[in-house]
């Protein structure tokens, strides 16, 4: 790993990638340096200078019991992608390998997406968690578009879990442009634990927020798959061997 003068620390940073038509990378992260970001982006794929989004697309409709893909990028600093520096602009470009499945537990590397060019065209979201207080309510961050939509619970402190899933909305729809500012979902009434997260099937009232906005969207949401999810990675803010045991909730929801 290397140090930049910034401070922040470089290192590989695991994504998970998910859509059908869009390309969205989710980072994979921890409690401690130099993973202790949520960064979601949106991303065109690079092969020789030519767009290679339709090989991963054609990939994924190929293989539909998968529930995600991952990327394997080049080593970089995380804050590079959200936190510019005066001499330092954001990173909008990096080198990367995608798989399918998670690349840490038996995932198979896409040989025609082996060595690709990531552009990132947009940040979804993105936060540090250094000195984040703990959100009390089930918060989750909304993307994608009219065809195909996500949502990943904010990450706030320890303890705490990463998840991504797609869903079905009605009600006070956001639209296109306030999608591309940013809609936070908060679910009332549900702790913000792993055991109390949206499930599949579950049609949930929420309260939708636009980014830059005064109002809230009443929504119902209704969680077709859960496609991602992480508690024990997040369970503790130290380093220790426990942090890689899988817990009972990804036993229960198969990411074991």
């Amino acid at each position: 790993m290397d140090m930049h003068d910034h401070g922040h620390v470089a290192a590989v940073h695991n994504m998970a990638l998910v859509g059908g038509h869009r390309v969205f990378l989710s980072h994979l992260p921890m409690f401690m340096s130099p993973h202790d970001a949520q960064v979601i982006v949106e991303a065109k794929f690079l092969k020789d200078g030519k767009s290679a989004d339709a090989l991963y697309f054609s990939d994924h409709a190929s293989n539909p019991s998968l529930s995600f893909y991952t990327v394997k990028p080049e080593s970089f600093a995380i804050q590079e992608l959200f936190e510019a520096e005066p001499a330092q602009p954001l990173r909008t470009r990096f080198n990367a390998t995608v798989f399918r499945g998670h690349l840490e537990k038996g995932g198979t590397t896409v040989d025609s997406l082996d060595d690709i060019e990531v552009q990132v065209t947009r940040v979804v979201h993105a936060h540090g968690f250094a000195g984040g207080a703990k959100l009390p309510a089930l918060t989750y961050v909304l993307f994608g578009d009219s065809q195909e939509l996500f949502m990943a619970h904010v990450i706030s402190k320890a303890p705490d879990f990463d998840q991504i899933v797609a869903v079905s909305v009605s009600g006070s729809m956001p639209s296109a442009e306030e999608l591309q500012r940013g809609v936070t979902i908060e679910v009332p009434d549900r702790p913000n634990t792993a055991a109390s997260r949206l499930k599949v099937k579950a049609a949930v009232p929420v309260r939708g927020h636009v980014t830059g906005a005064h109002q809230f969207l009443d929504l119902i949401v209704t969680v077709k798959a859960e496609l991602y999810f992480e508690e024990g990675e997040l369970s503790s803010s130290r380093m220790s061997d426990k942090l890689f045991d899988q817990t009972a909730e990804e036993k229960k929801a198969g990411f074991d």
